[in-house]
């Protein structure tokens, strides 16, 4: 989010615009906003690669929360905005954070946290007062503050962690360079060039924005120029208005969301013009073939799939006529050295499902934590991996099929449960899915599928009965759901990623689970 380049350019363009309060600030009053929030860092004794924290919802101050740091060489760990406060205090720990900046809707549990963390040192609530010396309001702390830059002005960047779904987050450490912040690191010029963005555009944000593809595109958008439109919570038919009202060039979703514009009813799909839209980017998790498929017919070649994970391993991308061509892929590897190889890192076959290995594109480390580094890094240190699954077919195609964490072990035959999921999706009376191992006596675990209904849907035995016969109609007898459970909802975070390990966890109870 440096705006310094821009700030000059275009003083008075909207960097950024909310969606539901229409509240708009220019490149003028943000550059400003990061460089008094930049000197409050300098002034609290942070220095180059020291570590803050950003815990809030979607909001007006998210933007300068992060700018500042990108342009005092600081990493600030954006937290998910969901977490109790055992889990914040965790990862403030664990970042070795020394400032937490917040806001009113979260400070409660922030000072929850806070009792566990004797080494942060200042809580800054964005839109609040100050309350002690420990608690203090934004404005009041940085009224009269320079708003020039810093004198050791330096590129700070993004520690951000995994999202925890099969066990404790990990910080996603990467080398970061002594440089000017006008300078983009590599890793953003890439970016750059694959999402196609340009000067001038303007940038729709669904997702939240301590997520690690929101965090990326918005920080780009602000590089080039562009207008951020931030949702504060993503609904179906408010994105398709905003498109329509903002005249949108580009945006990111996940499979979540495109499901869930799908079921809204056909004349409410027709009722927004989307013609603005010149690229869609999906990521997060893979997409189901009906789902990608669905939303090509009505949104045309304008949505692209892109796959790297938060570690940056690698990238591949895939337009829609490639979908068309190569329906269930995420497409060909365009940057990094991709290789599927087995449990005994031997090369599998073309068409034969192992374990996705990148020649690492962006250096990084699990902060702290140098075991689960060397987890996921090949013998001789060339390749990384975060468990992925997937083949790659004759013609370079990647097709990715679930995560070996979450492979299921019956009978002595494994399963990936992702395929099942996929097509629980596509029935009319399910608006999301989860499918995971369960203990078995005799098999050591089965398959169970936990759903949540569309809205209007009674759950019970006779749905599960059906669902039951509508997944045998597809699936290999040993992949199908041998019983159906129902939740109003399902643990699924913004980002479209689900907490499938607190649904498992209940069934598991005492017993040792196989997955970490």
């Amino acid at each position: 989010m440096y705006t310094g380049k821009q700030a000059h350019l275009r003083p008075l363009q909207p960097a950024f615009i909310m969606a539901s309060t229409g509240e708009t600030v220019t490149y003028r009053e943000l550059d400003a906003r990061t460089n008094r929030l930049a000197h409050l860092f300098r002034n609290r004794g942070l220095k180059r690669l020291d570590h803050y924290s950003i815990f809030m919802e979607n909001n007006s101050r998210y933007l300068e929360a992060c700018g500042a740091g990108e342009r005092s060489g600081l990493y600030f760990t954006c937290v998910n905005s969901y977490l109790t406060a055992g889990e914040l205090a965790y990862i403030l720990t664990n970042s070795q954070s020394r400032i937490l900046i917040t806001s009113r809707a979260k400070l409660d549990v922030a000072r929850q946290a806070l009792k566990g963390c004797p080494k942060i040192e200042l809580c800054i609530v964005a839109d609040g007062e100050s309350e002690s010396d420990r608690i203090v309001g934004l404005q009041q702390v940085t009224a009269g503050l320079p708003q020039t830059p810093i004198a050791d002005e330096s590129v700070g960047t993004a520690m951000l962690y995994s999202s925890g779904t099969t066990g404790r987050p990990k910080g996603i450490l990467r080398p970061l360079p002594e440089q000017p912040p006008v300078q983009n690191l590599p890793l953003f010029d890439f970016l750059i060039g694959l999402w196609h963005y340009r000067e001038g555009m303007i940038y729709l944000s669904p997702a939240p924005l301590y997520h690690s593809a929101p965090q990326a595109a918005v920080n780009l958008t602000i590089r080039m120029g562009g207008t951020v439109i931030i949702m504060e919570s993503f609904d179906p038919e408010r994105y398709l208005e905003l498109v329509q009202k903002w005249g949108v060039t580009h945006t990111q979703l996940v499979p979540t969301m495109f499901s869930r514009m799908l079921k809204l009813p056909e004349e409410v799909r027709k009722r927004y013009d989307l013609s603005s839209l010149e690229i869609a980017i999906h990521a997060a998790a893979p997409c189901p073939a009906a789902v990608k498929d669905d939303m090509i017919k009505w949104w045309g070649p304008i949505i692209h799939e892109y796959y790297g994970a938060t570690e940056g391993l690698g990238f591949t991308a895939c337009n829609s006529e490639e979908w068309l061509t190569h329906r269930g892929t995420v497409g060909k590897v365009l940057l990094g050295d991709l290789h599927i190889l087995d449990d005994n890192m031997k090369p599998c076959p073309a068409g034969t499902p192992g374990t996705v290995w990148f020649k690492t594109a962006s250096p990084f480390e699990y902060f702290n934590d140098p075991a689960k580094t060397a987890e996921v890094r090949s013998p001789d240190g060339s390749m990384s991996t975060v468990g992925d699954v997937g083949y790659v077919d004759e013609d370079g195609y990647l097709y990715l099929t679930d995560r070996a964490t979450f492979m299921i072990i019956s009978g002595g035959v494994n399963i990936y449960p992702q395929e099942c999921e996929n097509l629980l999706i596509t029935h009319p009376k399910i608006a999301d899915a989860a499918v995971f191992g369960v203990p078995n006596p005799d098999l050591g675990e089965e398959v169970k599928a936990v759903v949540q209904p569309m809205p209007g849907v009674s759950p019970g035995q006779e749905l599960a009965d059906e669902l039951i016969a509508f997944c045998s109609q597809s699936l290999s007898r040993q992949k199908v759901p041998r019983s159906i459970d129902f939740e109003a909802e399902l643990p699924r975070l913004p980002t479209g990623k689900l907490y499938k390990r607190l649904l498992r966890d209940r069934y598991w109870g005492n017993k040792t689970s196989r997955i970490v």
